[in-house]
């Protein structure tokens, strides 16, 4: 399956090339990846591999606030211990013993109990939580210090209900792995063993996917050392890098399978799979880390994160397929040709008027047919993207198992539902504050305490030097709410006499996020679509080939956004992934997701467009090319999507929201993308153009092809 305009390019003669290295020091690369891979897990577990999901947003409001509130104390971490007793009396009781237990818990350095005139006891005495400081950065907090914690408070609080709040339940929920991950690994292994001919062709798919996942981890591990790594980083990089890692070697596998039964050796065989998968290979890993380039230009530095994580893992797929995939076949090459009976009974019958020659005779026959009924099926899947609304996730958007969504609901049910994600309004002033009975202090006040939806209004703390006071208003509504967001803009723009009023906290983070990724959006996606339409020009020197292919990824990503709708904005079906209720999208969501389908719908574009040029090539003959190309590709093009839907869907019970989106939109656009798209509306679509498809400019539509044997 080459992807370039001639078989014989450069690109194509440097991967054969690689390969043919990898299979006669099949050895020395195996070892290579052994003892890298070894040395990265060693690596890891030296220095740790920390996470925090307190990331920074440069240059907007929110940030500011945080940088000007900043203590030299940051490093040092606080949480919430929350204690829920049946009467005022039972909690009054414990907390004295409470306290004593929390301060001889290793790393403790503050305990701060309960108090009504700081907010943290409820009116009736029932509720209120502890506040305590440990001498780790948030970043190095870990579950054995966290649940040390609570559990000191569980042994002197007998009779009264404790629960992690704060850092301690984030640490606690971890990445929400559930462990139900994995399972995607084991349809995996039921679509590979039929489709490689047995139980050698899987393990050896399996395997290297495994080892470059393996080392993608430890890679995004070791980075949260250097910089910010928010929790779903590595949990996005395993999504991404178990679906193309074994995608891609089955792709290679299956070309080095159909090469043997023409009659090559192995060793040439593994070559010339390389060149011609192989370099389809590095053309959509190079389409996919085009595509997640694009992020950077929204200024975000979670965005950027996720993308180059999401990106070393494509990248570390690609090695593994182009370096390991080769050597490991070069030692099993002979068990992989054989096959096994199932697999050559479905060989047969693919080759002989099987479900794909039918198919690729029906769309190629009637293409306006199937291009209709797969643009009428497609409207209908993106049809609720127009309802699309973005808003923001909160505590209370987890599912009800997780320890943040426990203490979220209850505080909520004793102080009120803005009190867990309370806002820090900010007045900045030229000439220095005198004090709390500053007149301008008093106004700042009054005006918070004026605004609807404010609960709460704290007292007022003058920073040591003067410049800044800082307020902290207790919204009268979730984080997650609509209006919390409103009350963020109403108090941005209050106009206090003598003062600048700034807003921060993590909800009005929230609301600089969505507001970046709006204004950045057009851009992005321009970008992204226009780089790629580059990247397939260079590949097929087509240039209605290439726009065409980016349409219909566009079109793809439309049914995803529908799908994601209808399940967490109109919560049809939303109770079966583990969530109570329909719940907001965040806004960086759309974006992540199209960056990532977009890059990763291309990659089924590319394996089924080499196959047809590469017998456009041979042939001169456009209909019979996309016949031909369908009916080669069909069975294994599906197969991998199998594989990678069941990959993302393996995702989706994660008490995480935000992993649960993405398993959700990824699986269900490359499922639509595999099916309706490639099988369906890009052939017919393909037969409609006919020769127009392979226009070039300057060299009409039959280019340079040149009619060469069919391998």
């Amino acid at each position: 399956m080459g992807v370039m305009d001639a078989h014989d390019g450069g690109a194509a003669r440097a991967v054969a090339a690689l390969g043919r290295f990898c299979v006669r020091r099949r050895f020395a690369v195996i070892g290579a990846w052994v003892l890298l891979v070894a040395a990265l897990v060693l690596g890891a577990r030296a220095v740790g591999t920390p996470t925090d999901n307190d990331v920074s947003l440069p240059g907007t409001d929110s940030q500011l606030v945080r940088d000007l509130t900043a203590t030299p104390e940051a490093p040092l971490t606080t949480g919430t211990v929350i204690l829920v007793a049946e009467d005022a009396q039972t909690l009054s009781g414990v907390l004295a013993a409470t306290a004593a237990s929390l301060r001889g818990v290793a790393h403790v350095t503050t305990v701060r109990p309960p108090s009504a005139p700081e907010g943290s006891l409820s009116a009736d005495g029932r509720t209120g939580w502890f506040t305590v400081g440990v001498d780790v950065r948030r970043a190095e907090l870990t579950k054995p210090v966290a649940r040390a914690v609570t559990d000191a408070a569980r042994s002197a609080a007998g009779g009264v209900r404790v629960l992690p709040g704060g850092a301690f339940a984030q640490v606690i929920d971890g990445s929400g792995s559930t462990g139900d991950e994995y399972f995607g690994l084991v349809l995996a292994a039921l679509v590979l063993f039929p489709a490689l001919g047995g139980v050698t062709g899987a393990v050896l798919a399996l395997l290297s996917a495994a080892l470059a996942v393996v080392a993608t981890l430890q890679v995004v591990g070791l980075a949260g050392n250097l910089t910010s790594m928010p929790a779903q980083a590595s949990t996005l990089a395993l999504m991404i890098g178990l679906g193309v890692g074994i995608d891609y070697s089955l792709f290679l596998l299956n070309r080095f399978r159909a090469l043997t039964r023409s009659g090559l050796v192995a060793p040439e065989a593994i070559e010339r799979a390389a060149r011609d998968s192989g370099t389809a290979v590095a053309v959509a890993g190079v389409t996919v880390a085009v595509a997640l380039a694009g992020l950077s230009l929204t200024g975000v530095p979670l965005l950027q994160t996720l993308a180059w994580t999401c990106g070393i893992a494509v990248l570390c797929a690609v090695l593994a397929a182009l370096t390991l995939l080769p050597a490991l076949t070069a030692l099993a090459g002979g068990r992989i040709a054989r096959g096994g009976t199932l697999h050559n009974r479905l060989t047969r019958r693919a080759g002989s008027g099987g479900f794909w020659a039918r198919q690729a005779d029906r769309v190629t026959r009637r293409p306006w047919l199937a291009g209709g009924f797969a643009v009428v099926l497609l409207a209908l899947l993106s049809a609720p993207a127009f309802d699309l609304r973005l808003g923001q996730l909160d505590a209370g958007s987890s599912p009800e198992v997780t320890a943040v969504r426990q203490a979220d609901d209850a505080i909520s049910a004793a102080f009120g539902p803005g009190t867990g994600t309370p806002l820090t309004v900010l007045g900045r002033v030229t000439t220095p504050i005198t004090g709390s009975a500053d007149p301008r202090v008093a106004e700042l006040v009054a005006a918070v305490r004026a605004q609807p939806g404010v609960a709460a209004v704290g007292p007022p703390k003058p920073s040591g030097d003067g410049r800044v006071v800082t307020v902290q208003a207790v919204p009268s509504t979730s984080g997650g709410d609509p209006a919390t967001a409103g009350l963020v803009h109403r108090l941005r723009t209050e106009p206090v006499p003598g003062m600048t009023v700034h807003v921060g906290g993590a909800v009005a983070a929230r609301v600089d996020l969505a507001e970046r990724v709006s204004d950045t959006l057009p851009l992005v996606i321009g970008v992204v679509v226009l780089l790629s339409v580059v990247v397939l020009l260079l590949a097929f020197r087509a240039p209605l080939l290439a726009l065409k292919a980016a349409v219909m990824d566009v079109i793809s990503i439309g049914a995803a956004y529908g799908v994601l709708t209808a399940v967490f904005t109109w919560g049809w079906g939303v109770t079966w992934i583990g969530l109570s209720g329909p719940i907001p999208i965040p806004s960086f969501v759309p974006l992540m997701l199209f960056a990532l389908l977009f890059g990763l719908s291309m990659d089924y574009e590319v394996f089924l467009l080499s196959d047809v040029r590469r017998r456009w090539h041979q042939t001169g003959d456009n209909l019979r090319s996309v016949r031909e190309g369908l009916l080669g590709t069909g069975r294994v093009i599906t197969a991998a999507a199998a594989i990678m839907v069941g990959v993302f869907l393996a995702f989706v019970p994660n008490n995480d929201p935000t992993i649960k989106m993405f398993g959700v939109g990824l699986a269900v656009a490359i499922a639509v993308d595999a099916t309706v798209v490639r099988c369906l509306l890009v052939p017919a679509t393909m037969a409609m153009l006919g020769e127009l498809t392979w226009w070039t400019p300057g060299r009409g539509a039959r280019g340079r092809g040149a009619r060469t044997p069919v391998s």
